[in-house]
């Protein structure tokens, strides 16, 4: 007879009488019984039962969720990031492996004269386009994801600036928070034509029309500073919004959200711990004395050779009772285990940041060579995956664009649309040796090219081939035999067969013929 497959089904009392009767139906209702608990059966994690009844969980959009704890995550994240180390070091490990000096735009029309305009153009620009005046653009990057990651989101917005002698692209951008949005405007017109979702405005088809957004930070608090606190429309074309999509949702929520808890906390826990051992490091004894009955116990209050109550406690104090004659001293207890409860906190801590443990806390203790080359290779492509996926195109391709734009309508370039070519930081190495010869070898038998190699380390292919024929025409012109010059010296640091000028030798035979 066949058995349920996740609990067992009774053997009813209809079952019972029936079996009296007649075995076979008693049989069959027993199996419809089966066949009915295996069909009710469902995935463990989605059962009600005792165990799941504190598990309180919703099918809400993700638009909603963002909406109701959105602000109080932002502001959570960055109190744990202006006092919290841990925080502060997760934040600042993902913006300099995400950004690190910059991620470096080439223009691609297949034009080398225009390209090398074009980047140059682009190079004096970026230096004067924070409309803050403070950094570059590079700069502007970094300090737009170090805001995605802390804040969830952030927006950059498209300054049209006048043609001056100190300006040659007319263009500007401003780096916003993401509390600029304002998040609380709410409309949906009967038409349909547009409706506002926090602070968000789109057309009829869905796609985003403008942002709702205050001129002035709605949480600057200074005295002297008069906020405009009307939130004025701004057009989706002007606006670049970085967020991380993890659903199908309009805004972002701090990337260490899994981790605010365990690093609150922690933080807790070491405070209480740390007060707890400044307690019992203040006092190091009490004094008992005798009562008129000959008992010896300590007086109600504790008093000094005034009669004043003694009320606070000092490194290396001892504390006099009435009548002193015999001396407690105070035992601090020691506490097991603390060191491998952080390290366990710690690691949830990272998890949640997604930055590996040892570049979040500097612990190398428990790491070696293999287990720390595993885990930053998954480090390095869940970066590549945000530069790619997320940066590039949701925040530098638009400034890219808005930069192109700006040129060909000052007439500095002849189109305003340039393809585009994005260099991300190189990761150093941790086997230099090795990746360089793996890299050689890749090149060698064709997997790779020249200039993917000379790009990933964030170089530009063509400028470093000018180098290297500056170089070489210097060496030749100063008459120089570099060990770094294949032209005349081999891998094994063995001179070349032919040289240039020199008559090609005819090739050895045997199948020894060396590279």
């Amino acid at each position: 007879m066949a058995k349920p497959t996740d609990k067992s089904v009774p053997w009813g009392m209809r079952e019972r009488a029936l079996s009296l009767f007649s075995p076979r139906a008693a049989a069959r209702s027993y199996a419809g019984k089966v066949s009915a608990a295996n069909l009710r059966r469902s995935y463990e994690g989605g059962a009600k039962t005792r165990l799941t009844d504190g598990w309180k969980s919703g099918s809400t959009a993700a638009d909603t969720e963002i909406a109701a704890a959105g602000a109080v995550l932002r502001d959570r994240m960055r109190d744990l990031v202006r006092n919290n180390s841990l925080a502060a070091s997760a934040v600042q490990v993902l913006v300099s492996s995400m950004v690190g000096p910059g991620i470096r735009p080439r223009a691609k029309t297949g034009d080398a004269d225009v390209d090398k305009k074009i980047d140059d153009l682009f190079a004096r620009w970026s230096k004067k386009c924070d409309a803050h005046g403070h950094t570059d653009f590079h700069g502007l990057v970094s300090l737009a994801v170090r805001e995605m990651i802390e804040g969830g989101d952030v927006f950059a917005v498209k300054r049209p600036r006048r043609m001056s002698r100190n300006r040659e692209v007319p263009l500007e951008i401003e780096i916003r928070e993401a509390d600029h949005l304002d998040a609380g405007r709410w409309s949906s017109p009967s038409d349909m034509s547009s409706r506002i979702a926090q602070g968000i405005e789109y057309d009829r088809s869905g796609r985003r029309s403008a942002y709702w957004m205050f001129p002035d930070h709605p949480g600057d608090n200074t005295p002297s500073f008069s906020r405009n606190m009307i939130s004025q429309r701004v057009p989706a074309s002007m606006v670049a919004h970085l967020f991380e999509r993890q659903r199908v949702q309009s805004r972002g929520v701090p990337w260490g959200t899994p981790a605010l808890r365990a690093l609150q906390d922690l933080g807790d826990w070491q405070l209480a711990e740390m007060v707890r051992k400044k307690t019992e490091a203040c006092m190091v004894g009490i004094v008992f004395g005798e009562d008129a009955d000959g008992t010896t116990s300590a007086a109600p209050t504790i008093e000094d050779s005034n009669g004043n109550p003694i009320e606070q406690f000092e490194p290396g104090m001892f504390a006099y009772a009435r009548n002193g004659k015999d001396i407690k001293f105070n035992t601090p207890s020691s506490t097991g285990g603390t060191r491998e409860w952080s390290v366990v906190q710690m690691h949830l801590i990272s998890s949640g940041f997604r930055v590996p443990y040892a570049l979040m806390t500097g612990d190398l203790k428990e790491a070696n060579f293999s287990s720390s080359r595993v885990g930053i290779n998954e480090f390095r492509r869940m970066v590549d995956s945000t530069q790619w996926l997320t940066i590039i195109p949701m925040f530098c391709q638009k400034l890219w664009d808005w930069f192109t734009e700006a040129a060909w309508t000052a007439g500095l370039i002849p189109s305003p649309d340039v393809p585009v070519e994005w260099s991300t930081p190189k990761f150093e190495s941790v086997n230099p040796w090795q990746d360089a010869q793996t890299d050689l070898l890749e090149t060698r038998a064709g997997f790779t090219s020249l200039a993917e190699q000379i790009a990933k380390r964030g170089y530009n292919f063509d400028d470093v081939l000018q180098e290297h024929k500056k170089a070489l025409d210097l060496a030749d012109t100063l008459e120089l035999v570099l060990d770094s010059d294949p032209r005349k010296v081999s891998r094994q640091g063995l001179a070349q067969a032919n040289t240039p000028g020199d008559v090609e030798p005819p090739a050895p035979s045997g199948d020894n013929q060396e590279d």
